[in-house]
This record gives structure tokens, C-alpha cells and sequence, in this order.
């Protein structure tokens, strides 16, 4: 196991290798700005943002985590598993990641459909344009970006309006792809020699399967959230001491659009860096360690 780590670490951040607002080194540079000694690039089935955050954190002094956030569903709700410090150049695992954006691709095309047909005119190329530059083929378009381009185009008032009546998971277009399930996105990340950390609880509404996962593979959960309650951090943090559990924090943060910064800001939630090589160790441990 690693030395043990001094400071403060942010697990969960974006950039526009998928649906954030700003390039890898610009995440490296707010987590310096807010003081933190460690940040993680978790992009949505993209490992695509990590050598320039890495390259950016070493010439800032900051501990780049590499990570990634898997895409699976449970009964037609989306369920995030975050992935840390997996081979990132592991052919299998990036062969995943490309079939994980294929089905994101599908559902972002059938969303638009759905939105033309109840009288919104947005295109697909409108959104890649609202996307602006990308660095690397392997990038994904999520909601947030579809979510602009309405906002744009006036037919939402703000970002959040567009996913609380539209694009939301009870909004009127949206739509739930056939996604693996939370245990398969476990297992690749293990495969891949990576630590699985179940993302954001409290949004599923669901903690029966919170403990299920939590006794039957996850290596951690993040307890502390933008959008989690101090009862709610609170009751996962118990939840992982329980099962014996790595208890994480991140901001989730995915830029700043018209005003308005999607979750939180990056170091708004944090947690000691001390917990890294815990993660770590999980990793090493899991290796190769479930089928997939």
C-alpha cells in the first residue's frame, strides 16, 4: 500500500471528454485553486480527458486519481458506478467503454427524436456544436449538452428546467436505453484492476439496492455529494463502516452553463486524501477478481 496522502481529494469531476464545460487541465487548476492535494477525472464511459490531467497534475503538484464513471441501469433508472485507478490502456476494458458510448449515442438520438415529435426542433449537430472542441475521438454527448441547446433556443428557462419537464427521468422525452447492470459495470471496473465506488446514492431512491451492492462487490460509496443531504451523508457513510467500506466525497462537477454550476463547484465536496491508498489497495485486491 501506497504512502498515506495529506490533504483533501475531489473523486468526482467532469470535463468536456464528456459532459463537463472545461478541459482536464482546468480541473487540475480549481482543484489547486481550492486547495485540494487530489482530484479524479470521472467522465462518463470515457477514459479520453485522463494524460492530459495527468500531465497537468504533475506539473501543478497535484495527484491526478484516474477514474471513470460507468453508465448501467436497474429497472429503467440509471445507476453510476465510479471506477478508480483501473489499466486505463487495457484493450478489454476500452472496448467496454466504446460499447457503454455506442449505447449512449442511441439514446441521445432517440431523445431528439422524441423531443422533435412534441414540437421541439433541436438537432443532433446543433448539440455537437453547443459541445464545442473535443481533443480526443473517444468523447461522449450527454444530457447537459442537449439540455443547453433548449435553454438556448428558449424553450427551457434554465438547464434544470429542461431536465425537471423534458429530458429528466420524468420528463416527457425522456428515454432509458438497455444498459448492463450495476453488478457487470463492478465487475469490468475490477477487471480492469480497478476500486468500485457506487456514485450518488441519494438519487436513486433505492437504498435496498445500495445495500445489496454494498454487500456483494462494491469496493465504496460516495457518502458526500453536491446533492446529498447531511442526514443522507450521514446514513451512507454509517452504510460503509457497516459493510466495510470506503467512504468517499465528491462535487460532481460538470462546469458552469448560462450561470449555473451543474451540481457543485469542484472542491465543494471533499473527503482526506488518506482514503486514497485505501482505494488502492481495494484495487490491487480486486484485480481479476470476478468474471464478467
Amino acid at each position: 500500500m501506497s504512502e498515506i496522502m495529506e490533504g483533501y481529494a475531489d473523486l468526482h469531476t467532469h470535463t468536456r471528454a464528456s459532459d463537463g464545460t472545461g478541459t482536464p487541465s482546468d480541473n487540475v487548476r480549481l482543484a489547486a485553486a481550492a486547495g485540494l492535494s487530489a482530484v479524479s477525472i470521472t467522465d462518463h464511459d470515457t477514459v479520453a480527458g485522463l494524460e492530459e490531467a495527468l500531465e497537468a497534475g504533475r506539473a501543478a503538484g497535484i495527484t491526478v486519481v484516474p477514474g471513470v464513471e460507468i453508465s448501467s441501469s436497474e429497472n429503467g433508472k440509471d445507476i453510476h458506478v465510479l471506477g478508480y485507478y483501473m489499466d486505463v490502456a487495457d484493450p478489454l476494458f476500452l472496448s467496454r467503454l466504446e460499447e457503454l458510448r455506442n449505447v449512449r449515442e442511441g439514446r441521445n438520438e432517440r431523445m431528439l427524436e422524441r423531443l422533435r415529435e412534441l414540437g421541439y426542433a433541436i438537432t443532433l449537430e446543433e448539440v455537437l456544436e453547443r459541445r464545442g472542441p473535443v481533443e480526443h475521438k473517444d468523447t461522449t454527448v450527454g444530457r447537459p449538452h442537449i439540455a443547453q441547446v433548449l435553454v438556448d433556443k428558449g424553450y427551457a428557462e434554465s438547464q434544470q428546467d429542461a431536465f425537471n419537464r423534458l429530458i429528466g427521468e420524468n420528463g416527457a422525452a425522456f428515454i432509458s436505453p438497455k444498459r448492463i447492470s450495476p453488478e457487470t459495470a463492478i465487475a469490468w471496473i475490477h477487471e480492469a484492476g480497478g476500486a468500485a465506488v457506487l456514485a450518488h446514492p441519494g438519487l436513486y431512491g433505492n437504498d435496498t439496492l445500495v445495500e445489496r451492492l454494498a454487500g456483494t462487490g462494491l469496493d465504496g460509496i460516495e457518502a458526500d455529494h453536491s446533492d446529498h443531504s447531511p442526514e443522507e451523508v450521514e446514513k451512507y457513510r454509517e452504510i460503509t463502516r457497516r459493510y466495510g467500506l470506503v467512504a468517499t466525497a465528491g462535487s460532481d462537477y460538470h462546469g458552469e452553463r448560462g450561470g449555473e454550476v451543474f451540481h457543485g463547484p469542484l472542491g465543494g465536496r471533499r473527503v482526506e486524501a488518506a482514503v486514497l491508498p485505501l482505494l488502492q489497495e481495494r484495487a490491487e485486491n480486486r484485480s481479476g477478481g470476478m468474471s464478467k
